[in-house]
């Protein structure tokens, strides 16, 4: 019975637990991000189907296009969300000064 203790392992496997914990958190941090990223888009080319008098439909879908591509690229270069952000105010306010 003396040999039937609690094996925690070793500090090497549990540090390797934690970067495994790690990488999955920034994963959903990530996720997250572009998701949230893209229902901003969503949301401004409702707008822009719903109120804009002329071309709304293309506004929108372009809008939404060029988002989801700049959303993938910023996923995929790293934490850093500038395009997409940037993307995402330039979409809302060229909106905003068509709907009027």
């Amino acid at each position: 019975m003396a040999g039937h203790g609690a094996d925690h392992g070793s500090p090497a496997s549990q540090h390797q637990g934690i970067d495994g914990h790690r990488a999955t958190y920034e994963g959903f941090l990530k996720g997250s991000i572009a998701l949230s990223l893209i229902c901003g888009y969503i949301l401004v080319a409702l707008v822009a189907f719903s109120f804009m008098a002329s071309y709304n439909v293309l506004v929108g879908f372009a809008g939404l296009i060029i988002g989801v591509l700049a959303v993938l690229i910023d996923a995929r270069a790293g934490n850093r969300w500038y395009l997409s952000g940037g993307v995402l105010v330039v979409f809302g306010l060229l909106t905003a000064i068509a709907v009027h």
